[in-house]
């Protein structure tokens, strides 16, 4: 028998318990720093780091036992990839940083899985300080006014600056527009705004002026 078939199908030999609960305990704490890097350097007015700081953990920890799982065998390793390639995630990850600090817990994960603990406990500092250095600061000055999402529907032919420019700047302080995509087949654009309302300033009627311009089909208000 070839001896790359013979590796694949001999079994490892069995972790004690003891290694298990240290490599899954020290997943756990690698995945908890790195979490916390990511809450530490992220912006205030980002959204997705409520549900992405658990994941983060929670993916270290998962990765650890994938790996510990798989050992030496590449029959468990093919295995395991069939079984995960079922998996299909529909939650879009904006932000190319929120995807680096994935990629690292994933990493993480497999180092402890494998018993490199030292991987995780000497890249720790320097992805700590690179988060640090490139952090960037809140796009609309959050400590001035509440950050609100706003959502505008507008009619296939109609250029969106030319046509609301002049309600926006009546009644926000601020505006960053974060996407804009086709919406009923072509037929319209959906441009979504992250915004600061100026002092005062009346929610209902700037949704209700938005509405009489011609060639607006929508609005959408909401806090962020």
């Amino acid at each position: 028998m070839p001896e790359w078939l013979n590796d694949a199908v001999t079994t490892d030999a069995e972790l004690n318990a003891v290694t298990l609960l240290i490599r899954l305990g020290a997943a756990m704490l690698f995945g908890g720093l790195a979490a916390g890097i990511y809450r530490l350097t992220r912006r205030p007015d980002h959204g997705e780091a409520t549900s992405l700081t658990p994941t983060l953990v929670l993916l270290a920890i998962i990765i650890a036992m994938v790996t510990m799982a798989i050992g030496n065998s590449v029959a468990r390793a093919f295995s395991l990839v069939g079984s995960l390639a079922i998996v299909r995630f529909r939650t879009v990850v904006e932000d190319t940083r929120d995807t680096a600090f994935v990629i690292f817990s994933v990493a993480v994960g497999l180092a402890v899985g494998a018993g490199m603990m030292l991987v995780p406990l000497l890249s720790l500092p320097f992805v700590a300080a690179a988060a640090f250095a490139f952090r960037r600061g809140p796009q609309l000055g959050t400590s001035r006014g509440i950050v609100e999402t706003l959502v505008v529907r507008v009619g296939a032919g109609r250029h969106p600056d030319a046509l609301l420019v002049d309600v926006l700047s009546k009644f926000l302080d601020a505006q960053d527009l974060k996407s804009a995509e086709t919406a009923k087949q072509g037929s319209a654009l959906d441009l979504t705004y992250v915004v600061r309302l100026k002092p005062n300033a009346d929610r209902i009627a700037m949704v209700t002026e938005l509405n009489t311009l011609v060639g607006v089909q929508e609005v959408k208000f909401a806090r962020s």
